[in-house]
This record gives structure tokens, C-alpha cells and sequence, in this order.
């Protein structure tokens, strides 16, 4: 099992920017599916974006056109930037992957978008 470690969260105000990144702890193969998720405090977590091993991305309808998620050519590293972020977007960021022998969850990052 790959451990993941996600970066790049922290504390920005609305309308700020943030790039997450998600990165195996070791030299690892491709990933089938690589995704991030978020769960605010009270709430269940939730489908942030996705990118299958084709390319094809999903995203949730809170992010669309304001969230990017994007992965290295060897399919091991993805990234989210996230753009016109709102204080709605507070919560801790989970990156999880997909392999042939099941899901493998990061630690979680903390965003908080506050003025």
C-alpha cells in the first residue's frame, strides 16, 4: 500500500488562489483513477474532482470552472488548483488514488478561506 501526502493547503481569503498536490511517499506505478475529496466540519465528505486513467475529468458542481485537477505524465502526482475560492470551501482536502488492489487515502490538508 502507497502512503500519499498531501501539500500546499493553508489559509487564504475569498477570491484567493491555492494549488494542492498529492504525491506517493515512493516510486510507485500508475494510478487507474486519482481524485480529491473535502470534508468540512459537521458535513460527510465529499467528491471534490476526478480524473480517470483517460483523461476524463468529473467535478462536483460547487467547483466547476473554479477547480482544476490535473496529474503528471506518469500518472503518480495530481494536483488541484483551486481559483475564486469561498469561504464554502473551507474544509480538509483528501486526495485518494485508485490501483488494482483498491483506494489509498492521504492525511488530509487543511484549507480555510476567511477574511
Amino acid at each position: 500500500q502507497v502512503q500519499l501526502v498531501e501539500s500546499g493547503g493553508g489559509v487564504v481569503q475569498p477570491g484567493g488562489s491555492l494549488r494542492l498536490s498529492c504525491t506517493p511517499s515512493r516510486t510507485t506505478n500508475a494510478f487507474l483513477t486519482m481524485a480529491w475529496y473535502r470534508q468540512a466540519p459537521g458535513m460527510e465528505r465529499e467528491l471534490v474532482a476526478s480524473i480517470a486513467g483517460g483523461g476524463i475529468t468529473n467535478y462536483a458542481a460547487a467547483v466547476k470552472d473554479r477547480f482544476t485537477i490535473s496529474r503528471n505524465k506518469a500518472h503518480t502526482i495530481s494536483h488541484l488548483q483551486m481559483n475564486n475560492l469561498k469561504e464554502e470551501d473551507t474544509a480538509v482536502y483528501y486526495c485518494k488514488v485508485r490501483t488494482a488492489w483498491g483506494d489509498n487515502w492521504g492525511q488530509g490538508t487543511q484549507v480555510t478561506v476567511s477574511s
